[in-house]
């Protein structure tokens, strides 16, 4: 199942740790000062409550938050933040949460931005569907005549054309939401476009994947080269075991289709 009103990233800015992401969520007041570990939060909308992680942030205002079915979505971590309270899904705790964020001299438009596009969606969804509805009775008449009219002449009606069969779709990847002992080998380093900066983000592509304890169907994978991934100067070819989680995030003009996030005890492989 996919979520409509996800507004994906364009690109996706990575803790180069967990510590990081702790001291992230501090800063946005989504951690307390003493906490130690992350959480899972809850995301609210039209009566759906969604379990969802935080997996990095495309500026400072705009946290990326992951569902369950790996969909990724930006917010306001303000928003976010609010959407934590039990009085949570009236208008007034939207209108109070814009007011708070004006306060603290944040844009408060930043604040309701997704739910004012999910309204525009959904009105311009309606009108649509109010249009469908009536054309069909119409439709459904002049389509029987015609038919009729090809009788009396004499014509046999022309038989519904058959679809074509799809084609099966190959088994997705079910990547395990834990972190993972894995090896790889350094395949290339290449640059992909940030629109948020002046200077491309540097990546590296590895090969040659094997996850330990598991049988991926997963060839190549890709993570940022941090300043932390720079301090073991790696090199094409190199063997490197890590701890990290994977998701389904492919790399920009690359047909790389998976990612690694938040790697931990980086080293190379002699």
């Amino acid at each position: 199942m996919t979520y409509p009103f996800v507004i994906s990233p364009m690109l996706v800015q990575d803790f180069e740790s967990e510590d990081e992401l702790i001291e992230r969520c501090k800063e946005w007041n989504l951690l307390s000062t003493t906490a130690t570990r992350v959480k899972t939060y809850l995301y609210k909308r039209q009566g759906l409550t969604l379990p969802c992680e935080i997996v990095g942030y495309v500026d400072p205002q705009t946290v990326v938050i992951q569902f369950e079915n790996k969909q990724q979505h930006c917010i306001h971590p303000a928003y976010l933040k609010e959407m934590q309270t039990a009085a949570f899904g009236s208008r007034a705790g939207t209108v109070s949460e814009a007011a708070k964020t004006e306060e603290s001299g944040n844009d408060p438009e930043e604040a309701v931005a997704e739910e004012g596009a999910a309204d525009v969606v959904d009105s311009a969804a309606g009108p649509e569907d109010s249009g469908d509805e009536e054309a069909t009775p119409s439709m459904a008449v002049s389509s029987r005549a015609e038919e009729a009219v090809a009788i009396v002449a004499g014509e046999p009606p022309e038989a519904p054309k058959k679809k074509p069969a799809k084609s099966p779709k190959k088994a997705a990847v079910v990547l395990p939401e834990e972190k993972l002992q894995m090896t790889a080998v350094v395949k290339e380093f290449t640059t992909v476009p940030n629109h948020f900066s002046d200077n491309d983000d540097e990546v590296i592509i590895y090969e040659g994947v094997a996850v330990e304890g598991h049988d991926l169907a997963i060839d190549e994978i890709w993570s940022s080269h941090s300043a932390t991934l720079k301090k073991l100067e790696l090199a094409v070819g190199d063997t490197v075991s890590f701890e990290a989680k994977v998701v389904a995030k492919k790399l920009t003009q690359h047909p790389v289709k998976y990612k690694i996030n938040n790697p931990s005890k980086m080293k190379k492989v002699e």
